[in-house]
């Protein structure tokens, strides 16, 4: 399995012939544009994107993806009849604890503590439950996007069922967990092989680097990536 990261909790995951797009916020990410990625490199090839949750730093440019590449969304059901509002056509929904199978991979929809929103008309909008994304490849390994949410006791019921190998885990504090209530989440709850740290360094209210995450975990496991440099998991 590859990944490339490209700010806050925007990633690119291959596996087998699928390339799957999470949280595609690139316009208006300051870390995704200050690393002059060119949209090519991160759009080139996407079989899928799969979204979180329903706030702007998320759903980001799922339109304009979705318009140019013709590629499928995976989001909770009331997400994706709005974003077909907006013009997306290919959409497969879901909600928490349902599976949608994708030929190399299946996509389990599981609980975050969070919330769901956008902005119409200066009114936020709900759209749906907010969740995190368990992408297990058929023949790879199983990976874990937690989303937006907090540490809660029954992330150990999301270990038991899917057992991911890699998680992908907010820590930036204010809006998710910290950098020691997300340690805490991995270490008492998970057993994962690579740990790797998101929704940092995009905004001023957040934390700006991953240092003190790192430090909470000892070292362990944590791998801190690069914008734009895929990595093998």
């Amino acid at each position: 399995m590859k990944l490339t990261w490209f700010g806050h909790s925007c990633f690119r995951v291959e596996t087998g012939d699928s390339r799957i797009l999470i949280d595609p916020f690139l316009s208006g990410n300051p870390t995704f544009e200050k690393a002059n990625i060119p949209w090519t490199d991160v759009t080139e090839g996407v079989t899928h994107v799969a979204l979180t949750h329903g706030h702007e730093d998320h759903v980001g440019d799922t339109v304009r993806v979705c318009k140019e590449t013709g590629t499928t969304l995976l989001a909770v059901h009331e997400l994706a009849t709005y974003l077909a509002g907006q013009g997306v056509e290919k959409t497969d929904p879901g909600n928490t604890g349902g599976m949608i199978p994708q030929g190399d991979f299946d996509l389990t929809f599981v609980q975050a503590l969070h919330s769901s929103s956008n902005m119409v008309d200066g009114r936020p909008v709900y759209l749906g439950n907010p969740c995190g994304l368990v992408i297990a490849g058929k023949g790879d390994k199983t990976l874990y996007h937690l989303g937006d949410t907090d540490i809660f006791a029954d992330m150990a019921l999301i270990n038991e069922l899917h057992q991911p190998q890699i998680g992908i885990v907010p820590i930036g504090d204010r809006y998710t967990m910290g950098a020691k209530g997300a340690a805490l989440a991995c270490k008492r709850f998970f057993d994962f092989e690579t740990v790797v740290p998101c929704h940092y360094g995009t905004f001023p209210v957040i934390d700006q680097t991953a240092d003190k995450f790192v430090a909470e975990m000892g070292g362990n496991r944590v791998l801190v990536p690069e914008v734009g440099v895929p990595f093998e998991v």
